[in-house]
């Protein structure tokens, strides 16, 4: 099952008894406890939460099953099941696991049970997983993928009574990068700001999402390959905003132009957009824009940028030259030098 899955289940009243989510994206699992805690305690009641890494199964087991004093039902949350890892943590006990087999076999119907374990994967060959899946309510909270953000946007959007244009997709990708909180975030601000049946434009997505640093940074780049100094000196300014110092600016702006160069590289050795993404290992858009960038400098050039870069850096920091006003002089030369002209 799915995190949507689970929300509509929920929705619905139907609470699992017990529930396994497994998987790295915090903002499914967080969303999914917050769900539940409303679903099943008042307002004046707490989830009790236990560690696996500390606490041995069987009392938490002993605990679910324990009715409750002042409430019609408990919500109790069991974090870090190494033993469903398929290679165990070394604790300094051991997990009476039985206790929790035969738990799945007859749960009580006045607790919701939930494990988290904030692994990638959980070993399925096991028998405690087995009968979690067949006994109990089993959910994946690893990270949406890439190709599969836009839809996540739309399911978003529907829910807030919105429509997001087609053509604003790539800002919401540029800026926010499969953060599924941040995205949130963003689409409940566009909500207010259309309201409800509204429409979001590609331009009142880029006037009002909040930019980040790496997407800033990325504007940056575009300034300077288009030649465009007052554009490049006001986007260096909103950055200098966001706290991010001159240096810190440098660096942003080598990430940028080395990206390029390395995927001119690898492209010139017949490698596709989807392998190099796995040798370099950078976000599917950074190497999608590098990709549509990069054919507009020779390996010269690009080296050439990425010496006039690394020369302003250790001016920088030799103390040679005031910060601000350094940058500004090699956004100056960047633009002005024949080692970016457009080919």
């Amino acid at each position: 099952m799915n995190f949507n899955e689970l929300l509509k289940r929920i929705k619905q009243g139907k609470i699992p008894s017990v529930c396994l989510l497994y998987g790295t994206e915090s903002y499914f699992i967080q969303r999914a406890k917050t769900t539940l805690a409303e679903s099943v305690l008042t307002k004046d009641e707490e989830a009790v939460v236990y560690d696996l890494e500390e606490t041995p199964i069987e009392d938490v087991i002993a605990d679910v099953e324990t009715y409750p004093f002042f409430s019609d039902r408990k919500l109790i949350i069991a974090t870090n099941p190494v033993f469903l890892k398929a290679k165990p943590d070394k604790l300094a006990f051991e997990h009476e696991l039985t206790a929790f087999e035969r738990y799945l076999e007859q749960p009580v119907d006045y607790s919701v049970f939930v494990i988290i374990a904030p692994y990638e994967k959980v070993d399925e060959r096991k028998k405690l997983v087995k009968l979690l899946k067949k006994r109990g309510t089993v959910v994946e909270c690893n990270p949406v993928k890439p190709g599969d953000i836009n839809q996540w946007l739309n399911q978003l959007a529907k829910a807030k009574g919105i429509t997001i244009d087609s053509h604003a997709y790539e800002i919401f990708e540029s800026e926010l990068s499969g953060n599924l909180q941040m995205l949130e975030s963003e689409v409940e601000k566009l909500a207010l700001y259309v309201g409800e049946d509204g429409i979001v434009t590609k331009e009142i997505a880029a006037d009002l999402i909040s930019r980040t640093a790496n997407s800033s940074s990325m504007m940056l780049a575009d300034a300077v390959i288009e030649r465009n100094l007052h554009k490049a000196i006001s986007i260096s300014k909103e950055l200098q905003i966001m706290k991010e110092e001159p240096i810190a600016l440098i660096a942003l702006l080598a990430f940028q132009f080395r990206t390029m160069l390395r995927v001119k590289l690898l492209k010139q050795k017949g490698y596709t957009q989807q392998q190099i993404q796995r040798q370099i290992g950078a976000h599917p858009y950074v190497i999608k824009i590098a990709w549509n960038r990069e054919g507009r400098f020779s390996m010269d050039r690009l080296k050439q940028v990425m010496d006039n870069l690394a020369n302003t850096d250790a001016a920088m920091k030799q103390g040679k030259m005031e910060k601000n006003l350094a940058f500004e002089l090699l956004l100056y030369n960047l633009i002005q030098d024949d080692s970016v002209k457009l080919s």
